[in-house]
């Protein structure tokens, strides 16, 4: 990427993932300083074969599923801040999503911190507005994406030092982790992301991905691997254990011409955890998968428009493997109608399997969701 491009990437409303838009409203304050405003928005109607309260029949429900404002601030070309924020309706308040200040010194090194993504696997790093899939989130996630306790939304408080040298980009970073409970000795949760783009490379800052880039950047091919571990990251007050979880990726997009892009997306990840949620810990037990998961996704953009958008049907198949339960999978077939990249495009999926995000087998059971995805 060359110096413009990384500096308006890095400037941009950084959300859950690659390829963050800048805001849809900006206001200059200075030769470098300026603020800008965003939002996004996911909202869809889900229906699960005996998902009704019956037990019997199929659930219908409409969800807003993600509503995010963004807000990014420009101090000098070298210093910024990040202000994000996320709400679940129906699951409590406005949740702050990031609070990064941005010491930006070159695109080898860079320093951020406050609450932000803790490095991880591309499906962390994409968030649940940059993935092809819509429903990425059937496989165990590292502990920041585990309901509060170690971070939330994949995020947590700390420190990440990021950059890209030549083809290789890094980010590492040490986190709050788990705070209390198993955690006595307040040990650090360390994580850190490395990633090399054999062909082009990806355009997006450090460690923010996406699952497909429409051929924009010719053919890609990137391998990656993730890792986190944190001593007392798993278990209660009286029983403490240790966790680490590490991941090794690829991501393959080919330009085919004419607009037309194939996707590949594959993933295997382990972890580690001394306490898992089939443990019989004692006390208040934050509790982790221990064991294997793997999924591959698989796209099409077809390169003709029909009407204002591009159509991308896409197979996605999951499989977790716990040290101590039953083997779960799940199918995900669906179909992408982007209009405008990722500001503007509607999903329609069908997933069938008994695989989920807690890792262990769950009911097997059909579904089927249309999705609205918006962004300014």
């Amino acid at each position: 990427m060359n110096k413009l491009a990384w500096k308006s990437a890095g400037a941009a409303v950084l959300t859950a993932a690659a390829l963050p838009a800048l805001a849809g409203a900006k206001m200059e304050i200075g030769d470098e300083s300026w603020v800008s405003l965003g939002a996004g928005l996911r909202t869809a109607f889900t229906a699960v074969e005996d998902g009704a309260p019956s037990g019997d029949d199929w659930s219908t429900d409409f969800d807003v599923q993600n509503i995010r404002l963004y807000f990014t601030g420009q101090i000098t070309d070298k210093i910024g801040i990040t202000f994000n924020t996320d709400e679940i309706f129906g699951d409590g308040p406005v949740d702050t999503l990031d609070v990064i200040a941005r010491f930006e010194f070159s695109e080898a090194f860079n320093v951020w911190m406050g609450r932000m993504l803790t490095p991880a696997d591309r499906i962390e790093m994409n968030g649940p507005f940059y993935s092809v899939s819509w429903n990425q989130y059937t496989v165990p996630l590292y502990p920041s994406d585990q309901g509060g306790d170690a971070g939330t939304y994949g995020r947590d408080d700390g420190l990440t030092v990021w950059g890209r040298v030549g083809k290789f980009q890094y980010a590492v970073g040490g986190f709050e982790g788990v705070s209390g409970g198993p955690n006595e000795e307040d040990n650090i949760l360390w994580a850190g992301r490395f990633a090399y783009n054999i062909l082009a490379s990806e355009n997006s800052p450090a460690y923010y991905t996406s699952s497909t880039y429409f051929g924009s950047l010719g053919n890609i091919l990137t391998v990656a691997a993730s890792v986190q571990n944190q001593d007392g990251g798993t278990g209660s007050a009286t029983e403490s254990g240790d966790f680490t979880g590490y991941t090794l990726e690829v991501f393959s997009e080919t330009a085919l011409g004419g607009g037309a892009v194939l996707n590949i997306e594959a993933e295997y990840k382990e972890f580690e955890a001394d306490y898992t949620i089939a443990s019989p810990a004692a006390g208040d037990c934050f509790c982790l998968f221990d064991g294997e998961s793997w999924f591959g996704t698989a796209s099409f953009l077809f390169g003709g428009k029909i009407g204002p958008g591009q159509v991308q049907p896409y197979l996605r198949y999951v499989e977790n493997s716990p040290s101590d339960g039953d083997d779960s999978d799940l199918t995900e077939i669906g179909v992408n109608y982007w209009i405008s990249g990722y500001n503007a495009r509607l999903n329609f999926n069908f997933g069938t399997g008994d695989a989920n995000i807690s890792g262990y087998k769950g009911s097997d059971s059909d579904s089927f969701s249309f999705g609205v995805q918006l962004q300014i």
